[in-house]
């Protein structure tokens, strides 16, 4: 037998263990030809979240704004608004809502008819937003216990039997006490039907208050992907034991005061940094380094700590780029460029005085060696780091379900830019020997972070300092500025200091042909309208700006989500008939929507509106079942031939 018929034949073999007679496959070839003609899947395209989980789970909850006025359509003549609203409730917050009726769920009779109007309810809307999937990928989407008695709920209509079969199984429920979880179940079925997947281009903490719940919240969600940004591979390679970034990310929470994630969320130990910041700087007063916000700890000690770990973190970023002259980053070091005895600091030949001259652990002699009690304090803070199971947990699910880059029908999603120069060019870097640009280097980055995770932190080696060169790198395209000016915003006044010039790239995607020649680079494909997607930059909205560019071919989705940068945020919905930016803004409470139905409702702007109808056929993910239902022929003519012997079937 020749090499290539053996590997088909050993394909076709595990293919037929998933389909084990001739029948099975035929009929997986009828649903996945029936499937393709379906409306394609809605995605939902988040940015830059920032730590903000009690908006990012409204967001998702109310499926980016698209439940309320579908409810409004189906429930307008059952329905009054206030009951709408309840029902929208509902399927945000169950639990939260039916405290609320607490006087309606202790009466058996009330409680029972309640449940009936509600279940009823969800599943009409639940119906309603199938249409486009196939039956087990909507039963899929439920517990397994559960199965049965939302699949005769979703059927009840043309069972024939009235209402009088589900009305005793809800009754039976009731009884032993279940009724309530059938609805709360049933809620997590609609919010999981209305957002077919969700993508987050990266940014998942850092400012707002819990990185940890978000990853909590992500995780229970059924179909998740995101694009790494800069802030999650600081976080990442934090977790790898890389000490810059375990510093980096130190210096973050304690400047925004996020240190329950740190220490409630990851059991992170911050004793050795509050024992360093009480011996070295016990009489600094810190006044540069207090933080944004409140907490249990005494803000001045705050200061102080965030102050020795931002000293730390400027020695250890100055032996990076020493370490790696060909990263370009030699301008960075400004720990050396201080005059000591006058309280000044040279950037780019020019000379600043600084708001802040007490330097009691840096040598002048030589600034970027940590001190001894710096080292120490390093060793303690970087096994707490390494030991965190629950920070492995988190930041391995990140590195596996997430990529560099993604398209999505004819869509290119990336965190930040394309590096290139001002002529649009792709900037060239060396990577494992080899010279990358363009897709190449994001492909290169792929498989370092891989890598890296797969070595994990007790084999780490040079991989991880790759994680640093993406956090803030010139070149990075996850950075995409020329520097990052965190020394200048902490020791010097002069605003032209603090300016960080953004790439090329960002200004490159008002123009047609740029857009179109980055999404071919990408991978788009020759027949799509190319629509260039990423988050990062904040858009300025009071000052101006838009997040869709002159091209009409790039969106920036990056709209302040964190109540740090403005509190607004942007959604891209892909759906089959158009692709909408949905405009949030500030989220109160979950009490809030109960009580006063204050929903977050967007507003709404279309960016590309389809000619016709997408169906599944039409996408990347079509294209896969296509490539499926050619391997089940392949597999229904091995068995006519007897190449494979049928399995028996129970």
């Amino acid at each position: 037998m020749e090499t290539k018929d053996w590997h088909e034949l050993v394909f076709l073999e595990n293919l037929a263990q998933q389909y084990p007679s001739r029948d099975a496959a035929i009929l997986e070839i009828a649903a996945l030809e029936a499937q393709l003609k379906l409306p394609k899947p809605v995605v939902h395209v988040i940015s830059d979240i920032h730590g903000e989980y009690k908006k990012l789970r409204h967001v998702v909850n109310n499926g980016s704004g698209k439940l309320r006025p579908l409810i409004d359509e189906l429930f307008s003549e059952e329905r009054s608004e206030v009951e709408r609203a309840e029902l929208l409730a509902t399927i945000y917050y169950p639990m939260e809502l039916m405290d609320s009726l607490s006087h309606i769920m202790k009466g058996c009779d009330r409680r029972l008819q309640w449940v009936k109007k509600t279940l009823r309810a969800q599943i009409k809307l639940a119906r309603y937003l199938a249409r486009g999937l196939r039956n087990k990928d909507v039963l899929a989407l439920i517990d397994r216990e559960w199965r049965e008695f939302f699949y005769e709920m979703l059927y009840e209509p043309v069972a024939g039997r009235g209402e009088i079969y589900m009305d005793a199984r809800i009754a039976s429920l009731a009884e032993n006490d279940r009724d309530l979880a059938a609805v709360r179940r049933c809620s997590r079925l609609v919010r999981n039907i209305s957002t077919q997947e969700l993508i987050v281009a990266g940014d998942l903490g850092d400012r707002g208050p819990r990185i940890d719940r978000v990853i909590d919240f992500l995780q229970r969600l059924p179909r998740v992907s995101m694009l790494w940004g800069n802030h999650d591979v600081s976080w990442m390679g934090a977790c790898l034991g890389h000490e810059a970034l375990i510093a980096n990310v130190l210096r973050i929470s304690l400047r925004y005061r996020r240190l329950f994630q740190l220490e409630e969320g990851y059991g992170l130990l911050l004793l050795p940094l509050e024992q360093l910041a009480q011996k070295i700087y016990g009489n600094d007063s810190a006044e540069r380094f207090f933080s944004k916000g409140h907490g249990m700890r005494d803000s001045l000690l705050v200061a102080r700590m965030q102050k020795a770990i931002a000293i730390i973190q400027f020695k250890l970023e100055g032996q990076l780029t020493q370490k790696y002259p060909e990263w370009g980053m030699e301008e960075r070091n400004l720990l050396h460029r201080i005059d000591y005895e006058k309280g000044t600091v040279q950037i780019e030949g020019k000379t600043y005085e600084l708001l802040d001259t007490v330097f009691p652990t840096i040598d002048p002699q030589n600034p970027y060696e940590l001190s001894g009690d710096e080292k120490l304090c390093m060793d303690r803070l970087r096994q707490s780091f390494v030991l965190s199971n629950k920070l492995w947990h988190h930041m391995s699910w990140m590195e596996r379900i997430g990529s560099m880059y993604t398209v999505r029908d004819g869509v290119v999603i990336f965190h930040a830019c394309m590096p290139v120069d001002e002529n649009g060019e792709w900037l060239k870097l060396e990577i494992d020997g080899q010279e990358v640009a363009g897709r190449k280097m994001y492909d290169a980055f792929d498989t370092i972070i891989r890598r890296a995770f797969r070595k994990g932190a007790n084999k780490a080696d040079d991989d991880i300092d790759w994680f640093w060169y993406l956090w803030a790198a010139p070149d990075s395209p996850l950075f995409g500025k020329d520097k990052m000016t965190t020394f200048e915003g902490y020791f010097v006044a002069e605003k032209e200091t603090h300016i960080e010039k953004k790439n090329a790239y960002f200004s490159l995607i008002q123009e047609y042909p740029f857009c179109c020649r980055l999404g071919r680079e990408m991978g788009a494909r020759a027949e799509d309208e190319v629509l260039i997607v990423n988050g990062h930059v904040p858009v300025k909205v009071d000052e101006g700006e838009e997040p869709v560019k002159q091209s009409g071919n790039a969106v920036i989705i990056d709209g302040a989500f964190s109540e740090a940068y403005g509190d607004r945020g942007y959604t891209l919905v892909m759906g089959p008939q158009e692709i909408t930016l949905a405009e949030h803004h500030h989220f109160e409470s979950i009490h809030d929507v109960i009580k006063n139905d204050r929903d977050v409702i967007p507003k709404v702007m279309t960016i590309l509106p389809y000619e016709k109808r997408r169906l599944v056929e039409d996408t990347e993910e079509g294209e896969k079942i296509k490539e499926q239902v050619v391997a089940l022929k392949r597999l229904v003519y091995a068995y006519d031939e007897g190449l494979i012997r049928e399995k028996s079937v129970k």
